[in-house]
């Protein structure tokens, strides 16, 4: 099989804003002329956007670079980019040695020399380009969204002004960049041309939009825009947002829009109010618990998930308790737990790693089984209930669609497996016959 000239395969690895990223990438290849191609063996250029926020996904990024580098065809460029490239640059070049070419976060336009300068070079020759931009450079003829199915994702921002103690996205992403109001609207509108039933609207903290840009109140106001001009699109979900900085407005916003989903990923890392503040997080849980209660009241349909961070050093036996009681306390309907990950370069690493992995396992594991309990109850109040469904998969033979309610995020929440037939991107009606601690079961009306 031939190598075919000007062409690229492309992998996203990590969170949905590197899918986007990839997508500006595929995008400003294609307006240079070159083809993406399925077939990795055929692909002039091979091209990894990386993903380095934690050890799991540093080591998945690190292995598929290893493997394409043990494989890669002779004529055939490597070219690193994204998180795990701009946090460990001199380790990869020192680990890959098949790797041809790097480049970070901060400029996706950087593709582009560096391709040209692998082209001249006719022998092995590995070269690295980084911006010297403090921040990410939004391109506005890039598209700032990608599609999956009947879903998407619209980046409103990325980067990030927050000094959380175990995060290195600061460092990799540079502080807070968000994109201009009129370029999420027109990819918006394309959204809306393309057909998709739900936008979910990501960042690293989308509450914090438009600071950066001196606007007050920034997202509400977005969404003010926004909602309007996409009567289409029924589902619009927010994703990340920070605590204590979710306003009475945006609440009042998803009472007024039925576009905006009753649906809040507010992660919370932890209840005890020691760890939070060496953290550096907010830690008035007081605040969470009125806030928690006051959108409750207004919006009675209203799901929430959130995710902690088991084993930070100085988390005691008690402060572990409280957070457990926390969790009973609070009733959330979707929980993700992570072991802590010191990370180097953050503020944390002073503290070193004190707490083994098998305490930190053990209290994920007794976190989430605590957590199973009571998703597992709340779904069964769900039983009879009528939910619409975006359908993402079909099984035709055995009449069977799987998909999800406005309860469940992509990727990260459960599914509904229903009886009847459809087609993808399709928002069905379903009634709800059964369900588990994750997932329900229904058929289509």
């Amino acid at each position: 099989m031939k190598i075919i000239p000007n062409t690229f395969h492309l992998i996203s690895l990590g969170c949905a804003k590197n899918l986007v990223d990839s997508q500006g990438l595929w995008s400003l290849l294609s307006q240079q002329g070159l083809t993406l191609v399925e077939d990795p063996n055929q692909a002039e250029f091979i091209i990894i956007n990386t993903c380095g926020f934690i050890h799991d996904a540093r080591q998945e990024s690190l292995q598929a670079l290893q493997e394409f580098s043990e494989h890669k065809r002779r004529g055939q460029k490597l070219i690193a980019a994204g998180c795990l490239t701009e946090r460990y640059r001199a380790e990869l070049l020192a680990s890959v040695p098949g790797i041809d070419g790097l480049m970070g976060t901060r400029d996706l336009a950087d593709i582009l020399p560096l391709m040209r300068t692998l082209s001249e070079h006719s022998q092995p020759h590995s070269e690295v380009y980084f911006s010297n931009h403090a921040q990410i450079v939004n391109h506005p003829e890039l598209p700032g969204y990608v599609i999956q199915g009947g879903s998407s994702y619209l980046k409103i921002a990325d980067g990030c002004r927050r000094s959380c103690a175990f995060c290195a996205i600061p460092g990799i992403k540079g502080t807070l960049t968000s994109r201009p109001k009129d370029d999420i609207l027109k990819d918006a509108h394309a959204l809306q041309a393309a057909g998709v039933q739900e936008i979910n609207i990501i960042a690293q903290d989308v509450t914090d939009y438009g600071q950066d840009l001196g606007l007050q109140d920034g997202l509400p106001n977005l969404l003010a825009d926004l909602l309007p001009v996409i009567p289409h699109i029924p589902w619009v979900r927010l994703l990340y947002t920070y605590p204590g900085y979710f306003s009475d407005r945006l609440i009042d916003m998803m009472v007024e829009f039925p576009q905006l989903l009753p649906y809040l990923d507010i992660p919370l890392q932890h209840a005890d109010p020691k760890v939070l503040q060496s953290m550096r997080r907010p830690s008035d849980i007081d605040w969470v618990r009125n806030t928690v209660a006051k959108m409750r009241g207004k919006l009675p349909d209203l799901v929430i998930r959130t995710t902690f961070i088991v084993g930070f050093p100085g988390e005691s036996e008690q402060s572990f308790q409280v957070l457990k009681d926390f969790l009973e306390e609070m009733q959330f309907d979707h929980v993700g737990v992570f072991t802590y990950s010191m990370e180097n370069g953050t503020s944390a690493q002073i503290f070193g790693d004190p707490i083994p992995q098998e305490v930190k396992e053990a209290r994920r594991q007794e976190l989430m089984t605590l957590q199973a309990g009571i998703s597992y109850q709340k779904n069964q109040k769900l039983r009879g209930k009528v939910l619409n469904m975006l359908v993402e998969g079909v099984d035709q033979e055995n009449g069977v669609l799987i998909g999800r309610t406005y309860r469940d995020a992509p990727e990260i929440d459960g599914l509904v497996i229903a009886e009847g037939t459809g087609e993808v991107g399709e928002l069905l009606p379903v009634r709800i016959t059964a369900a588990m601690q994750h997932d329900l079961f229904g058929k289509v009306l």
